[in-house]
This record gives structure tokens, sequence and C-alpha cells, in this order.
């Protein structure tokens, strides 16, 4: 149970950075680097570790500008799944689960647990980009602070950083309620049911 909490917190850090949490998993495991994570480890250490130092150096940069946030949202959602599902099977790995000793096949369901919780966490995060037009400087702040926070919590308190993974997931399914809420909310009159017919704010 440990391991999979660990896993959760991973792959929740997935759904705020791409880059961040791949680059600190390898440097919180110098002496192996990504010897043993998915994919990175077919790569050479010097290419993996230039493009996501790179890459972290843009996220923690152009993520606060306007134009840099939108661009990095498209790219975070269509890569947020892949990069949840590497950190949640590395997790696992890392971890030891006797489970998974035994049954090699449950990293397959760890990884497509922590690629959806990922993926649900970068749309919300979408959807909230797309009605506030851009996201307060302390919210940014907060998603950097929060991914290095769950891949530290991944490797020393598990039991908390998948607490806290849980509840990101519970506030995104709220959020997505109250967005949902919004955006319905747009129509004029009696085209409700069309939220994009006579909206009062169009895209």
């Amino acid at each position: 149970m440990i391991g999979l909490l660990a896993a959760l917190s991973a792959s929740a850090a997935g759904g705020m950075r791409i880059a961040l949490p791949l680059l600190l998993i390898g440097l919180l495991r110098i002496d192996k680097l990504w010897s043993e994570i998915p994919l990175l480890c077919r790569v050479n250490p010097q290419v993996v570790i230039t493009v996501l130092v790179s890459w972290s150096l843009l996220e923690l940069f152009a993520s606060k500008t306007f134009v840099g946030m939108r661009v990095l949202q498209i790219v975070q959602i269509i890569f947020s799944p892949i990069v949840g599902a590497i950190m949640g099977i590395a997790i696992a790995q890392v971890s030891s689960i006797d489970e998974i000793v035994a049954h090699p096949w449950i990293l397959w369901i760890i990884g497509v647990v922590g690629g959806l919780l990922a993926l649900v966490l970068q749309l919300v995060q979408a959807g909230w980009l797309y009605r506030l037009r851009s996201l307060p400087i302390w919210m940014i702040f907060l998603q950097d602070v929060l991914c290095i926070s769950l891949v530290l919590f991944a490797f020393d308190a598990p039991r908390q950083g998948g607490l806290i993974a849980m509840l990101l997931l519970w506030m995104a399914i709220r959020s997505s309620k109250e967005w949902y809420g919004w955006y319905r909310s747009q129509g004029v009159g009696g085209v409700l049911g069309n939220p994009r017919q006579s909206k009062r704010d169009p895209d």
C-alpha cells in the first residue's frame, strides 16, 4: 500500500510539470540516474540530462509569461499521461513492492492509473486557464512547489504524498464541476443547453 501511495504521489507530480519531476527522480538517485526509469533507460544519460534540464528551465520561466503558459499547456496535456505513467511505474519499481515481483502486470495498472491521474490534473488546469485567461502568478509558483514536494514525498514520505495526490484529485473533480457550471452559464436565455450559442463571453 505504501508503494502505491508513493506511485500516486509521483504521478501527480507529472500532472504539474513534465521534465521537472523526471529530472528530480534521476538526481535523487544519482548513483543510478535513469537506469531504472522506463523509456529513459534506453537513452544516453548525457542526452537525457541535457534535455530534462533545458525543458525544466523552460517550464520554470516560460510558465510565468502568458504566451509561454499557453504553449506549455498544450505540450503538457499531450505528454502528461506519459510522464505520469513513467513516474508511477518508476517509483513502484524503486519501492520494490512484493506484489509487483509476483505479478508484473500490476505495473501496467499502476502506469495506467498514474497516467490518467496526471491527465486529469492537467485538463482541469487547462480548464481554469481557459476561464481565467491567465493563471495568477502565485498559483504557478504553487504548481512548482507541489511538483517538487510530491517527488520528494514519493521517496521520503509516501503516505503523505499519496494523500496529497488524492486530495488534488478530489479538488480537480470539484473544480471541474465548477468550471463546467460556469461554461454552461455562458448561454443566454433559453439556450443554456448549447453554451456556444449566443455566449456572453465568446471563445
